[in-house]
């Protein structure tokens, strides 16, 4: 229970990150952070038994610059929401795939790269998608760096965090 994720927020109740349980009551401790809302369970000591916390919120105003995407196998799966983007399969067995292959003068961005089941991917091989009568189902773009991308794979289960996440609804075409 301590490795729980809790909800950092900065003074202003910006998302800044995700920390465990642990972590966050230390935070609270040391009164450099204050508990918005509780998890289901409990910290435990020989004399005392405390809950803990799900969001937490700093006392005083972190500065930092903009969040910026990277370009890595999980977040190409998270932006296509682990779906193929050829067939439409939801899964977590997952390949990445060129649209445009590297042989072929594609690069390594993310307007060229693709989340694709095992089967499509190896019928696509190092072909473009139409030579291989294949098509995308939605064009591969670069997401915004928002808290909604930042934090959508925590948002299914930690249904207390929602009321923090600007926008945490699916947006149009991310279903």
């Amino acid at each position: 229970m301590v490795n729980s994720a809790v909800l950092v927020l900065n003074q202003n109740y910006e998302p800044l990150n995700v920390c465990n349980a642990r972590r966050a009551f230390v935070l609270v401790d040391r009164g450099k952070a204050e508990v918005l809302e509780h998890n289901s369970g409990y910290l435990r000591s020989p004399s005392y038994s405390f809950l803990l916390p799900s969001v937490i919120r700093l006392v005083y105003l972190i500065r930092r610059p903009r969040p910026q995407m990277r370009l890595t196998r999980k977040e190409i799966f998270s932006r296509d929401h682990y779906t193929c983007q050829y067939c439409g399969k939801r899964t977590h067995d997952l390949t990445l795939d060129h649209v445009v292959p590297r042989n072929k003068g594609g690069q390594h961005v993310w307007e060229n790269l693709v989340s694709a089941c095992k089967p499509c991917n190896h019928r696509k091989a190092g072909k473009m998608p139409q030579e291989a009568r294949m098509r995308l189902l939605r064009e591969p773009t670069r997401p915004p760096a928002t808290a909604f991308y930042l934090f959508y794979d925590y948002l299914e289960r930690e249904v207390e965090w929602r009321k923090f996440i600007p926008g945490w609804e699916v947006p149009n075409g991310y279903s």
